[in-house]
């Protein structure tokens, strides 16, 4: 006999009350009180408009409490928000997936001294999905529907099911946190998770350099002039882009400045006669885009076509360009696998993939572990990192030095 289907998880917005978004003082002041009368840690999450606006502020900024509730704060409408932060300062923060908003909170004057992160921390326990609905459904038994999360969240009035949504979002964080929490303790990970909830924290924003080169696409242009147009493009875009508050491939998309630098047009008329080069601002600035092509195409100093590079070329460079750091990557990155598989942590967790490049490539002048630990805490790794890794990865330098021909056998 068949045995019966489980039922369904029950649905997290069904019959929610209604959410209204607190966009004056008055209101925003009387939530920042009810805050302050709650317990334990705070949820936080926030709704940006990427896709549609230049900008990464928050749009909807979502805090719930338990013995207070979820409020959402509209940030442009409110503005400072110094009282919520200092009723906020001295109590942990949940976030799932925290990078992503932390700079869109610290924009408005949130800062957290103290977070636990949920999606760090179900990588970290070892789940093996660890988006916020498949985690709640896995953990808290709730199904969670994420429908609008690449919506605009710039728009106004919001919708009622958008609200339900964000307030989803951190009403059920604080549970989620205790689940997550019982699984690290349960492996002897809390201090490794304290560690990686710390380094996010510490973490700067990465500086992109020449961020034009990630255009889509651009593995299609094939000389430095090619190259030369599409900055000039992207360049042009990109000031347009932040004078409208319009997401850049809103206006032009990628591939079309892409296919314009690979045609590189004569004229004006060539460039509006090209069947590829589509996007409402395309034909409206048709101006700006042929005197962007112009500049590139009369630029002195093109693009190299490799770029800047940061000294250490890809590894699958490394056999012609420098054998024995691709034996030591090739040893190090082995034992490093092995050792996440053992603990059950995604290997990109265990240590970061640019970091082990680097010590391959360059590693101390002098062999050991305490070196190698060196190292790797100048490049930004945790003490727990450093515990795990780094006689692991001295050992595996070693061996790689002392058996260069087995290893090109096996390469």
């Amino acid at each position: 006999m068949t045995e019966a289907a489980s039922p369904p998880p029950p649905t997290a917005d069904a019959e929610h009350p209604e959410v209204q978004v607190i966009d004056t003082r008055e209101e925003y002041l009387d939530a920042v009180a009810a805050l302050s009368g709650g317990d334990g840690p705070f949820a936080v999450d926030a709704e940006r408009a990427s896709g549609f606006r230049y900008s990464q502020r928050a749009y909807l900024i979502q805090v719930f409490r338990r013995g207070a509730g979820a409020f959402l704060f509209d940030p442009p409408a409110i503005g400072d928000f110094h009282e919520l932060a200092e009723v906020m300062a001295a109590e942990e923060w949940i976030l799932h997936a925290a990078s992503q908003d932390l700079a869109c909170l610290r924009e408005v004057g949130l800062d957290p001294e103290r977070i636990f992160d949920t999606e760090l921390g179900a990588r970290l326990a070892g789940l093996p999905r660890v988006g916020l609905a498949t985690v709640v459904e896995e953990l808290l038994g709730i199904h969670l529907a994420k429908a609008h999360s690449a919506a605009d969240w710039s728009t106004r009035p919001l919708p009622q099911g958008w609200l339900v949504y964000a307030a989803l979002d951190v009403e059920l964080l604080p549970d989620l946190r205790d689940r997550i929490a019982e699984l690290l303790e349960a492996d002897g990970k809390t201090e490794i998770a304290r560690q990686e909830f710390a380094a996010v924290l510490e973490r700067e924003t990465p500086v992109r350099h020449e961020p034009w080169r990630r255009l889509s696409g651009m593995h299609s242009l094939r000389t430095p002039r090619q190259l030369a147009i599409a900055r000039a493009l992207w360049t042009s875009r990109d000031d347009l882009a932040q004078e409208l508050d319009v997401a850049p491939g809103r206006l032009v998309p990628d591939l079309s400045l892409v296919a314009v630098a690979k045609a590189q047009p004569a004229s004006k008329r060539e460039l509006a006669a090209l069947k590829d080069f589509t996007g409402r601002a395309s034909r409206r600035e048709l101006d700006r885009w042929w005197a962007a092509v112009e500049a590139g195409t009369a630029d002195a100093d093109p693009p190299n076509m490799r770029g800047t590079g940061d000294g250490v070329p890809a590894p699958r460079l490394w056999a012609d360009k420098n054998p024995e750091a691709d034996r030591r990557l090739k040893r190090a990155r082995a034992v490093v696998t092995t050792r996440a598989e053992q603990l059950q942590i995604p290997v990109e967790n265990m240590l970061t993939p640019d970091t082990l490049r680097r010590v391959a490539w360059a590693p101390p002048a002098v062999p050991g572990a305490a070196a190698i630990g060196a190292a790797l805490a100048e490049l930004g790794a945790r003490p727990w990192q450093i515990d795990e890794l780094a006689e692991l990865i001295a050992t595996a330098f070693v061996e790689a030095s002392q058996a260069p021909a087995a290893d090109s056998a096996d390469a």
